[in-house]
């Protein structure tokens, strides 16, 4: 079991910046991966940013170069810093813990409640 609590969200103007802060309780040890997912009233939930453990990266394209993911395994924090805001990145923002579970090495996802992201002047 994991259990995952967000920090980070608001309100913003266009061409502003936040970070959105993820911390895993319980069991991280088999976590794989973390990532940032979005939703925006009326579309389906997209994945925003991932990090490995081993600190690979992926972006979705309409974030790279604004957004950077990165994590402190010390502290099982996974931290979104998202610049150069857009109208269009408003939405609810979920952290995700990739949990892999022996002996087969089992996926198994886990989330955060999710925190809102408004753009707007």
């Amino acid at each position: 079991q994991v259990h995952l609590v967000e920090s980070g969200g608001g309100l913003v103007q266009p061409g502003g910046s936040l970070r959105l802060s993820c911390a895993a309780s319980g069991n991280p040890n088999n976590i794989y991966a973390m990532g940032w997912y979005r939703q925006a009233p009326g579309k389906q939930r997209e994945l925003v940013a991932a990090i490995t453990g081993a600190g690979s990266t992926k972006y979705t394209d309409s974030v790279k170069g604004r957004f950077t993911i990165s994590r402190d395994n010390a502290k099982n924090t996974v931290y979104l810093e998202m610049n150069s805001l857009k109208p269009e990145d408003t939405a609810v923002y979920y952290c995700n813990a990739d949990y892999r579970r022996e002996p087969m090495w089992t996926r198994e996802d886990y989330w955060g409640q999710g925190t809102q992201v408004t753009v707007s002047s």
